[in-house]
């Protein structure tokens, strides 16, 4: 599975304001409506049900947030670079400033678990991540996130 088809442009953000994991998921949240169609408060409380069992960041300052929803047919994405690195209960004990959000329907099997390892293969690039840490342009980060997949199918 291919980022780039999961991943719209417009579910891509830098974001300066989240003081907390409560309100970045209501970013990541939105950004959902906004681009996907999924409302807001069924991709906040799907999050916040998920981070209860257990944190999502995966360590070197990424956190990986999923969750399962009733309401979309394909499995969407939402990235958000953050400006300000926060606490997030990873692995490593070190605050996360890149956060790659996936949606999957209930049903989706397989193709979430694709996702999930599409998502964690381009995040433990290190060279990605540092054009995403260096970047805060929504497109250019988008174009960093789906560029490696767009090379190698070249």
């Amino acid at each position: 599975m291919e980022l780039v088809s999961i991943l719209k442009p417009e579910a891509v953000r830098a974001l300066s304001e989240a003081t907390s994991k409560k309100r970045l998921f209501q970013r990541i949240a939105e950004v959902a409506e906004s681009a996907y169609g999924i409302r807001t408060a069924e991709a906040m409380n799907a999050l916040q049900e998920r981070e209860s069992l257990g944190p999502t960041g995966v360590g070197q300052g990424i956190a990986l947030p999923h969750a399962r929803l009733n309401c979309i047919s394909s499995v969407t994405g939402v990235f958000m670079r953050l400006d300000r690195p926060m606490a997030f209960g990873s692995v490593d004990r070190q605050p996360v400033d890149l956060v790659f959000a996936l949606f999957a329907p209930n049903d989706s099997g397989i193709d979430h678990l694709k996702a999930l390892a599409a998502v964690s293969r381009t995040m433990r690039d290190t060279a990605i991540c540092a054009k995403l840490r260096a970047n805060n342009d929504p497109l250019t980060l988008h174009a960093v996130l789906t560029e490696r997949q767009n090379t190698r199918a070249a």
